[in-house]
């Protein structure tokens, strides 16, 4: 059979996955239409805000909306339309962790996920190619198979294929124009592997064809799941090595070049930290653990478990640390949080390690000053209801402030976490910080930040994770 080649493109739903992807994929390809759709308005008018005000921060994303929105780059609402239209759909939806029913807490809530197939089988009246680019738990691509061929009009043929996305926010752009691989995956059958074709064609306008790899279709939705949980194993590892440094007076940065070094090993995702966050790799994890349980391997739930739980122990840590360090007591102390968002160079939130620590410090009555260059002030009031949701907002207010600078947010506080490596909190100006502390001055580093020789001759009394040097 020969591949279809493709000159219009839907991409449903415009969030950190889709929006970044198919904004490039329009870049990359001027010759396609590429329609971006959400039920959403708000997030759909930001998209196509005249000052290009983006829903998402992503270093390069507005450079790359500037260049191809209104040529073959439009974003909207009328998700029929481009259904209609489309040779090709992404489906991009959210796939959050279930929070009530079976496998609660654990499995993917796949409702987005169904409800745009059934829209997908209901509005369209030519066949069409339709890709999982949602992270999904394996084999569902059979149950979006078979919902469309139990709803598809007479003469319309779905060939269904999964393209994991592996982005990294931050560097999603740059990840997105010079990807290690692009993986697609397909059903081996003549009008399967004729699908697959249509849309490694699609990335060969500037991906590689030997970046570009094919494999059956159950093999890539698990590749994406355990891509994220071998990389949050690794932070898992490093984290549980950090609290053997800090008791027995190592070095976790030694520590952790000294293994990186090693070629079968190497650097990457090897930093200690107070914990990782983002929108992927504690569902997926959990997901795995779901799905390992679901065919009867519970040694296997087991162990990828435990990376969740190595997560969640390092959070409680380092919060304890803090209380510790403050004489045991942390009532009616200010306590400056800098950084919200789970990593630098996104204003994504979710699964932050900021929300733990915010949320323990609350427990104990103290009062919290926030700064963070990038999310803004209602994802924060948000994420703290949300975490704490017995807690009236009001409340939460009380003893929670959001500030707009590093100076503002450390006046009068009594010690300063860094949850959030901003290249900006590199820059500080340390002096002007311990000035307007009140004394003594803590300084509690869960990224790795700073120079604690030079804080300490400043007079801060520093903890770094990962190192066991008294205060």
């Amino acid at each position: 059979m020969a591949p279809l080649k493709v000159t219009k493109i839907c991409c449903l739903g415009a969030g950190y996955v889709g929006g970044p992807t198919c904004a490039v994929v329009a870049l990359k390809c001027p010759h396609i239409k590429v329609t971006i759709v959400d039920f959403n308005q708000a997030r759909i008018d930001a998209w196509n805000s005249p000052d290009y005000n983006l829903p998402i921060y992503e270093p390069g994303l507005e450079d790359v909306v500037r260049q191809a929105r209104g040529r073959n780059l439009f974003f909207s609402t009328n998700v029929d339309q481009a259904i209609l239209e489309a040779e090709l759909i992404f489906v991009s939806v959210n796939t959050p962790t279930k929070k009530s029913g079976v496998g609660a807490g654990f499995a993917a809530d796949l409702n987005y996920v169904e409800l745009a197939t059934r829209q997908i089988a209901r509005v369209s009246t030519s066949s069409k190619i339709v890709v999982e680019k949602s992270t999904v738990p394996c084999r569902t691509a059979e149950s979006m198979r078979t919902i469309l061929e139990a709803n598809s009009k007479p003469g319309c043929r779905f060939d269904i294929l999964s393209n994991p996305e592996f982005l990294a926010e931050g560097t999603a752009i740059q990840d997105l124009f010079a990807p290690d691989r692009v993986l697609i995956g397909s059903l081996q059958t003549p009008e399967g592997k004729s699908a697959c074709e249509s849309l490694v064609e699609v990335y060969n306008n500037w991906v590689p064809k030997q970046k570009i790899f094919t494999v059956g279709l159950w093999s890539s939705e698990l590749s994406k799941l355990a891509a994220n949980a071998m990389l949050a194993q690794r932070i898992s590892s490093i984290n549980a090595l950090s609290a053997i440094c800090e008791a027995t007076g190592a070095n976790i940065d030694e520590v952790s070049n000294a293994v990186g070094m090693d070629s079968r090993v190497g650097p990457k995702f090897l930093r200690a930290s107070v914990g990782f966050g983002g929108s992927c790799f504690q569902k997926d994890i959990l997901n795995l653990v779901y799905l390992s349980e679901s065919l009867h391997l519970p040694e296997v739930a087991a162990y990828w478990r435990q990376v969740v739980e190595m997560n969640d122990y390092q959070k409680r840590r380092f919060s304890k640390r803090v209380v510790d360090t403050l004489f045991n007591t942390i009532t009616g102390k200010r306590i400056a949080v800098l950084g919200f968002a789970f990593k630098a160079d996104t204003g994504d939130t979710r699964e932050s390690a900021a929300i733990t620590l915010i949320r323990d410090f609350q427990a104990e009555r103290a009062r919290i000053s926030i700064y963070d260059p990038k999310v803004e002030e209602s994802q924060i009031w948000q994420d703290l209801q949300e975490a704490s949701p017995t807690v009236p907002l009001v409340d939460i207010q009380k003893n929670v402030t959001i500030t707009h600078s590093v100076l503002e947010a450390t006046r009068d506080v009594e010690a300063v976490i860094i949850a959030t490596e901003w290249r900006e909190f590199k820059l500080i100006d340390w002096h002007a910080v311990y000035a307007q502390m009140s004394k003594p001055a803590f300084l509690f580093d869960g990224r790795l930040l700073v120079n604690p020789d030079e804080l300490r001759q400043i007079g801060f009394r520093v903890s770094v994770i990962g190192r066991g040097e008294t205060l």
